[in-house]
């Protein structure tokens, strides 16, 4: 029997956001999967945790809580197979250059380099770009202790597959993921301010085609959005001149909007210290595709997030929507932000099955004050069918998500048939799952 004494600490543990106390005593970091398994296999309740960026309860248990940052760290990178293999705890900022000095690279990142890669997958996590699918799309295996204590790799292909890779920590202990790679490129990155909110709504495909990936931030203020950042990759030139020649030149106006005159930070008036380097310089995709540097941190937790996903052909119709009940929902924003994700077929993926649009908000610390307005969202969007982000806040009941996913019962039997003792599941699972098992 392995001693886990020295890889457990019973400090109290919360989210990143601080709006979340997990109800495990001890946090347990095993250094190997010998040590993962054993704790596995004597846990009734066993739940893993990534870097705590979720801001609901999807993480928490009562008892065994256990972080994989503490496995040996592994990055084997298949030039010819254009795959690497990479331990679950990793965070994306602590791979990706090691990806890029091979020529090699992901094919996208979300707007912050320190979430763990599996707990990025494991939610559905995303970035931007019409053509690019969430981080989960990048899959091809994943490795996970059961409730067993056993280890399993599902592959591409596997029946259980596309219901394994989003899977809310319901199915196993994820310890290595086995991921797709394309060669590297570089990325030249230009913010605009105050386009034209008709100009959006009249050409909204033109302008979140504009560069591999486009992201809109707004306070829903009922005007011009308040910035458009684009990141194009070099060979594409910079906007709306063609294929450029790589020396950070960008058109003073484009649709409307003002080219940004220094770097520029999502919320209005932050200094921008902490984001990716802006103004067309050129560099790699790693410093260019999320919004914030790894080496800092972005915000203190500050913060709740909500996201709602619609398919892309009823982007304006949505927007429209949330534009009318604005006053609702605006004095509690920080900032919102809209993102463009690509169809993926894997079963809990918010945009399975459809290309989407991602209505993003982040709120003020207040869930209180906060839970009415997501009421006023969530309604707003129903008729377009909006699926809440699995790692954010949202009201969304167990009845309307089994109609807003069509794999939702067969998810619930696979959870149930691999873990038929309920090991990894929690409330959140209960509640939202209430068929499993």
């Amino acid at each position: 029997m392995i001693d886990h004494s020295e890889h457990a600490s019973s400090v109290r543990r919360t989210n990143w956001a601080g709006n979340i106390t997990f109800g495990a005593k001890q946090l347990h970091t095993p250094a190997s999967v010998a040590e993962l398994q054993d704790l596995v296999s004597a846990g009734t309740a066993v739940r893993a945790l990534g870097t705590g960026h979720s801001f609901n309860t999807v993480a928490d248990t009562p008892g065994t809580l256990i972080s994989v940052a503490g496995l040996p760290r592994c990055v084997e990178i298949d030039r010819d197979a254009r795959t690497a293999t990479v331990s679950a705890g990793l965070r994306f900022g602590e791979l990706t250059g090691t990806l890029h000095r091979s020529g090699l690279a992901l094919h996208n990142l979300g707007s912050l380099p320190h979430i763990s890669v599996a707990g990025a997958c494991a939610t559905g996590t995303h970035g931007s770009g019409v053509g690019n699918r969430a981080l989960a799309g990048a899959v091809r295996a994943l490795e996970l202790v059961t409730a067993d204590g056993g280890i399993r790799t599902i592959e591409r292909g596997d029946a259980d597959f596309p219901g394994a890779v989003v899977s809310l920590g319901a199915l196993g202990v994820v310890t290595r993921l086995t991921l797709d790679l394309v060669p590297a490129f570089d990325i030249q990155q230009w913010v605009y301010e105050g386009l034209p909110q008709e100009e959006l709504l009249g050409c909204f495909d033109e302008v979140m085609s504009a560069a591999y990936s486009v992201s809109l931030f707004t306070g829903w203020h009922g005007g011009p959005i308040d910035q458009v950042w684009l990141k194009r990759r070099l060979e594409d030139g910079v906007p709306g001149n063609g294929n450029g020649n790589g020396n950070g030149n960008a058109p003073h106006r484009w649709h409307g909007a003002t080219l940004a005159q220094g770097p520029r930070h999502p919320v209005p008036g932050v200094a921008a210290e902490h984001c990716t380097e802006q103004q067309g310089v050129p560099g790699p995709w790693h410093a260019r595709l999320p919004h914030f540097r790894l080496e800092f941190t972005p915000s203190n937790g500050e913060e709740l997030q909500s996201e709602y996903f619609v398919a892309r052909q009823d982007a304006v119709a949505a927007y429209e929507a949330l534009d009318g009940i604005r006053q609702r929902f605006s004095p509690l924003l920080q900032i919102g932000e809209i993102r463009t994700v690509a169809a993926d077929d894997l079963w809990l993926s918010p945009a399975q099955g459809r290309d989407s649009v991602a209505f993003h908000f982040t709120w003020v610390p207040d869930p209180a004050a906060v839970a009415p307005a997501l009421g006023a969202i969530e309604e707003a969007l129903a008729p377009f069918g909006a699926r809440p982000h699995w790692g954010k806040v949202f009201t969304t009941p167990p009845d309307t998500l089994r109609e807003l996913y069509g794999h939702y019962a067969d998810f619930e039997r696979l959870a149930g048939r691999l873990d038929p003792t309920g090991t990894f599941r929690n409330d959140f699972l209960e509640h939202h799952f209430p068929g499993i098992g």
